[in-house]
Parts: C-alpha cells; structure tokens; sequence
C-alpha cells in the first residue's frame, strides 16, 4: 500500500513558487496599528488609547469625541477611518465557516497567503458529533485569520458559524449547518465559536457570529426568495426549536456577535424586531456583543417588504429593536437624516457604536501595534501548516457515513482489488469538495487520488458534470468496471444544484446519474461502490435495494483532503464512524410539501407530515443518527438512576400553575446542578479497532406536544477490537428533558422517560420535589 497522499496544489502552482512565496511571507510587512498607534502622540495619549483603562469607560470616551458624520459611517461594514483620532477604516465582513474564506470583501488571498486550510463542509463535520473536534478546527482556523489579519490580509471579525436548523431537506444552505437537531447545531455553534474566539477571559482571539436569526431557512423556492418570506411560525416552534442553536451560542458559547436574517418572522422583519434584538438576544440571553445585519437586510426591509414609508423610519426601527451594525450602506445613508427628524436619538447611535467599539477593543484593536499583542507572532507560516492540513484530514475521516454495506462489500483489499474504476462526475473532484463559504484551499487530494494511493486506478468521468444530461460516457465507464477488480462510483451533487438561493426542486439524483449508476453496477466484475458528495440529503432508494450495489458512503463535502479520506475509509484504514446528522427521506416526502410551511410537527388533519426525525412518522431512506461501522458494538447501562427529584424554587406551588398537567415550568425549576448521570459500557464485539459515536435519545412520557423523541446528549469512545470502555454521559435535566407547550412555555414532564441508547432502553422518572407548598 501506498502511504503518500497525492495533491494538486492551491492553483496548480510548482512547488518551488510555492515555497517561495512562503519564504518571502515570512518577512512579509507587519500591519499598521488599527489606532493608538505609539508613533504619533497626539492621538496614542488619548484616554480611550490606554489599556490599563476599563473597556467600558475607554468606549465612552471615543463615543464623546466622535461627531455625528462620524458616527454614522462606523454603523456599517466598511467603517470609515477617523483620521483626526488616529482611527483607520475597517471592513468588518470576513467570512470563516470551515477555514478561512475569501466570501466577504474583508478576506484577500494571495502574495504571503496563497491559501487556508480549508475543512469538510460543516453538514460533514457535524456527522462525526465530536465537539472536541468542532473546537479543535475553531482554533486553527483562528490561527490561520490571525495570522492573516497580522499580514493585512484579513479582519478579526468573523461572521461564521451558520447554525440555522435544516429544516427542509431542498434547501441550498443546509450544507452550512450543523444538521436538523437543535441540540447538535447548538452544541456545535458552542464548540465552534469557542474554538474561534479563544479562552482569554473578555479577550478575543477573533470574534465569531452566528447567523442568521431566525426562523431563517429557505432560499429561492417555487418563486419565494428569502427577500420576500415571511415565515409564520408558532411560539412552540421557536422555542422548541429554531432558537435553541442561537441560545446555546450566545449562553454556552459567548460569542462575540449575532447576525438577523432577510425573512420576516410573524410579519417582522427580523432586523426590525426589538422582542428578538433587544428583548431575547440582549435580554434574555445576555449578548456580551453586537447585532449585525445580513448584508442590505436594512436596505430589504425598506425596498423589498416595503415595511416602513421612509428610509428614515426603516434606519430609525433598525437601531432601536437593536441593530448595531449594518452590512451595506444603509444606516450609513440615512441614520443622521432619522436623528434630525426626531425619528431616533442620538443616544441610541451611541448605544450601538458602544457594542462594536467594545468588540474591537476586546480583540485588541485600539491597543497600539499587533505584532505586540497576544497572536502578534502569528503570520505565513502559521497557516497551511502540515498539523493543520492532517486536522483537515481526520476532520473528514470522521465525518463520512457508511450507509450501506451489503456482504460486507467493504473494506476493499489492497491485495484482491489491485485495479479499481473510479468513474462519475465528481471522482476527480476538487473544489466541489469544499463546498460554498470556502476560501482557497492549501491543496486538494481529489477521490481518484486518494484512491490511486491504494490501487491502479482505470479513470472515467460517465458524467461531464454532475447534472449528467446525456449518456454519450456510458459506454466509456462501463468499460472500466469490467475490466477493474472493483468499481467506485463518485456521485451526487455541487454548487451547481444546491447552493445559497438556490434550493433543490426535489431529493433524486440530478439527470442521468441514477442510470449511470445502475448500468456500471451491472457490468462491475467486482464489487461496486457508490460514493455519494452532497450536503442535502438525497434519495438512493434503488442504489440502498440494489443488491449489485454492494456498499454506499456518504461523504457530503469532505474538504480539501476529502479523497484521501475516502480512500482511507474504502480500505479500511479508517473504520467508519460517521453519523447522519439529518434524516434522509424518500422523494414522495417532498412531493406535497411546501417549504414556506414551518410547521415542525406533523398533522394528520392537513395531510401534514411534520419535519426531522423528532416530529416526522412516515418512511425514510437513512434515519438521522444512521452510520455503520467495520465493527460491531453493544451497549450496557453500568449505572443509571431510575427516579430523579425535581426540586422547585422557593417560591412556587402546585396552585401557582407549577405543575400543569403534568409538566413543570423549567423557569420554576432549580436548574443549577440538576442533571443525570449515566455510565454505559461499549463493548467492540468485532476484530477491528474502532471509534464509536454513542447517541443518547430521550422519549418523553406522552403528550400532544412531546416530541417522538429527541437527542439528549453523544459522546465518542474510542475501543480496540475485543474490549470495553466506560463511557459517562451528563444529560442536563432542564435543558434536555423538558419539552416546549403550546405557548412556547419550556417545561420539564413528570413521569417516565425512556433512554434510548443503541439498543437499550433505559427508564427514568422524574418527580416533584412534593405536590404541595415548597418552603425556602
């Protein structure tokens, strides 16, 4: 077996180039000081320029000498210098969702920085539920935009992650998100942003931003744009499940930033909304940051819904629900005008400029030069490096989900199938591998070479592109597969059908593709294997009842070493581990289901067939939580309680409407330390190594609306062959046992709960402190 991995290098360059435009980054020219620089007096002794100074009283004294002209032009994100104050411009838009991205004009690759350690998609890396890993990529690619920024070549205010529930299988941009569960979009929006936003106390490496709120998912679909949505949806809903990511972001992971969408929420649009600025997200939730914008969102609103009469009123509702910055020209424009007008008061500008000017001086940026602070030493060689390119590597290992594997067909021989077709339109893949918000990758290893690291390869595209619209290369790749000792199909989807406004019509594979695929399997001497690219699910009903088709991957969009990693999973170097972190449903699914509805749960009385594995019943293709492995492992519950006490506050009783058919409050709850504890023995029955990916369901005792069930906590367990690990899982009993009422109302339900781990089952009942009046 081979054991280098083959590449093709960022743009194709020689490595000699390469290698000296990295030696000459090396020396590349420091960035200037943002302010305070220590070169000039004047401004550098102003009292907002000195560290040793609180940020709070730094920021009101830049906030009282600024004019209003000045103030205006810092609202949006191409922020104006304030040369008299030593102030330089700043672009505030980069972009940083799996590696440094060049999306966003604040983000420029080339001369010391030709490229960034560009990792799978977030859809794949979700599919390894390892926040471990989540935080691990975080820090690299905070490294990476340090350094950067260091170079002058990047900002430090990053709007990334995208942690939208993926509601609708069609949606273009569920490839940016963590999947259709809210506590895993949530856990990981907290890994990640941890990750990238480092553990400084107030201090921030780079501040991170998760977008967009809410209710925000729909793109371009049957002639409704994301422009002109207004998404109805029910307190319960948002509750119970498109705010929990942004919660867990803001109140687990401290980020820096939250963006609103273009949709309207309830006919509001989300940038205009104070009860979800103001009142959730800097009240009730704490934001120690800013609100931004999705790019023009201000500028839609006025133009697009018409929501207000006057620009002034759109810039005025803006700022005052709690807007602080805008990505576009808008509040730039016509913010002074909604003061004068009496629309606005100036107090409320400052409000805003005071929590971006407090995320700038948190990252450093009126602290003098960069090269002396924290991060300062970071620069070329620091981004690319060979742990950082690996990290990519086992990033994507983890991520990719064996579906299917009949016999078993797989892993394949490096000693039986020596010759291998590779055919279909993304086995020679490279950039589709790194799917949308990417940057420009350090260097790809395409499928064909990572496969050609283990066999002879015998190449065929089958497909010119992925949309497959004729069958003139048919003949080409079935061809191939008689001949080679296995057949490896790489198939699915790219940019080109599922992309931001750009939402799939329905779940088959595009044109051709299925036809391909079932011809070569026919021909194949040897076992044939479909890999399929895509961050949507799709339906591969034939390909999952063919019995030619002897195994199926799912390797979404694995990232820039995403060949390597399927062929390490192909030949078994790496034992699948990967989980589906959303339901793969048949096309029929989607055949009567608008996605403008929001509903999540089902109802039988409109033919309505609910959404994610929590409230849908109907068939599937893969389940969410669907993922096999080269191994087999069983599952014991070593030690678990089986009653758990609910201890209420001091304050509350039964006649207090505490405990309301059979549901308590969770805000009447003493939440603090209350969680349950469980440790599970994970045997490896099988004669292979392997990581397990241990999912904790939870099934509420019954009520109209509970959900069937819903993930509770994951953990990863790594266990040779023939051996057992204890593994301890905290489940928080207020955050994950309670269910969401009617009324948005959070409560825990009294009563039985099922644990669902593996096969086994475990029952846990939860139990009032007492029915009567609980003394303090």
């Amino acid at each position: 077996m081979k054991t280098g991995i083959a590449t093709t290098t960022m743009a194709s360059l020689p490595q000699t180039i390469i290698l000296l435009l990295l030696l000459l980054g090396a020396f590349a020219q420091a960035r200037d000081s943002f302010a305070c620089d220590s070169k000039d007096a004047k401004t550098s002794s102003l009292p907002f320029c000195k560290v040793s100074m609180p940020i709070p009283n730094r920021v009101t004294d830049l906030l009282g000498r600024l004019t209003m002209q000045e103030k205006v032009r810092l609202l949006v994100n191409n922020a104006a210098a304030v040369p008299r104050l030593g102030i330089k411009g700043y672009e505030w838009w980069s972009e940083a969702l799996h590696g440094v991205s060049n999306v966003g004009p604040g983000t420029k690759f080339g001369g010391a920085f030709p490229g960034a350690t560009s990792f799978p998609q977030v859809i794949t890396t979700a599919a390894s539920f390892n926040a471990t890993l989540w935080e691990a990529i975080g820090r690299v690619v905070s490294d990476e935009a340090r350094a950067m920024y260091n170079g002058g070549a990047a900002g430090l205010t990053y709007w990334s992650p995208n942690v939208n529930i993926f509601r609708d299988p069609r949606w273009g941009r569920g490839q940016e998100t963590p999947g259709e569960d809210p506590v895993l979009a949530g856990t990981y929006a907290a890994s990640y942003v941890t990750g990238l936003q480092g553990n400084n106390g107030d201090r921030l490496k780079v501040a991170a931003c998760c977008k967009h709120f809410t209710a925000y998912d729909l793109d371009n679909w049957n002639g409704v744009d994301r422009f002109h949505f207004n998404a109805k949806v029910s307190k319960q809903d948002i509750e119970d499940t498109f705010d929990v990511p942004f919660k867990m972001c803001v109140q687990d992971g401290n980020v820096a930033s939250v963006m609103c969408s273009y949709n309207q929420v309830n006919g509001v649009p989300t940038c205009a909304d104070p009860n979800l600025l103001k009142r959730t997200i800097r009240g009730q939730w704490k934001l120690n940051g800013y609100i931004v914008s999705d790019c023009d969102s201000v500028g839609v609103f006025y133009n697009t819904q018409h929501y207000t009469s006057t620009p002034e009123e759109a810039a005025a509702d803006a700022i005052k629900a709690g807007l602080d910055l805008d990505c576009g020209p808008f509040l730039a424009q016509y913010t002074k005008n909604a003061v004068i007008r009496g629309l606005l008061k100036e107090a409320d500008v400052n409000s805003a400029l005071a929590n971006t000017l407090t995320v700038q001086m948190r990252l450093g940026m009126f602290d003098g030069e960069p090269s002396a602070q924290p991060f300062g030493n970071l620069g070329p060689k620091d981004v690319c490096t060979p742990a950082h390119q690996e990290l990519a590597l086992e990033a994507a290992r983890q991520g990719i989900v064996l579906l299917n594997n009949r016999g078993p067909s797989l892993p394949l021989s490096h000693l039986r199938h020596r010759t291998v077709a590779v055919i279909g339109p993304n086995s020679n893949a490279t950039v589709t591998m790194i799917g949308n918000y990417a940057g420009v990758a350090c260097a790809y290893t395409s499928p064909l070479q990572g496969i050609g690291n283990y066999a002879k390869t015998i190449h065929q595209m089958g497909c010119a592109d992925v949309a497959c619209n004729g069958d003139k290369l048919f003949s080409g790749a079935i061809n191939a597969a008689r001949q080679a000792d296995a057949t490896v199909l790489v198939m699915g989807l790219d940019q080109s059908i599922e992309a931001e406004f750009r939402d799939r019509t329905g779940l088959l594979l595009p044109g051709r593709q299925q036809e391909l695929i079932s011809k070569v399997a026919m021909a194949s001497k040897g076992p044939t294997i479909l890999v399929l690219m895509s961050g949507g699910p799709i339906d591969v009903s034939f390909a999952k009842n063919d019995p030619r088709i002897g195994a199926i991957l799912w390797a979404g969009y694995p990232g820039q070493a995403g060949g390597a990693a399927i062929a390490d999973v192909l030949y078994g170097t790496t034992n699948p581990e990967g989980k589906l972190p959303m339901t793969w449903y048949p096309q029929e699914y989607v055949s009567n289901l608008p996605m403008t509805d929001m509903a999540m749960r089902s109802s039988p009385n409109r033919n309505y067939p609910g959404r994610t594995y929590k409230f849908y019943k109907g068939p599937v293709v893969y389940p969410f939580g669907h993922g096999l492995s080269y191994t087999n492992f069983v599952h014991t519950i070593a030690s678990a309680p089986k009653v758990v006490t609910v201890p209420l506050d001091g304050h509350r009783h039964s006649g207090n409407a505490t405990i309301s058919g059979k549901a308590i409050k969770v805000n009447h709850v003493r939440c603090n330390k209350l969680s349950v504890g469980l440790q599970v023995d994970v045997k490896n029955m099988g004669s292979k190594d392997g990581t397990h990916t241990m999912l904790v369901f939870s099934k509420p005792p019954a009520g109209h609306w509970a959900p069937q069930k819903q993930l509770v906590a994951f953990a990863k367990v790594h266990v040779p062959a023939r051996s057992q690990r204890r593994v301890g899982i905290n489940i928080h009993v207020c955050k994950f046992l309670s269910v969401v009422d009617r009324s948005g109302v959070r409560r825990i339900p009294t009563g039985v709960h099922n644990l669902h781990i593996g096969g086994v089952k475990h029952s846990l009942s939860l139990q009032p402190a007492t029915l009567g009046v609980i003394k303090s």
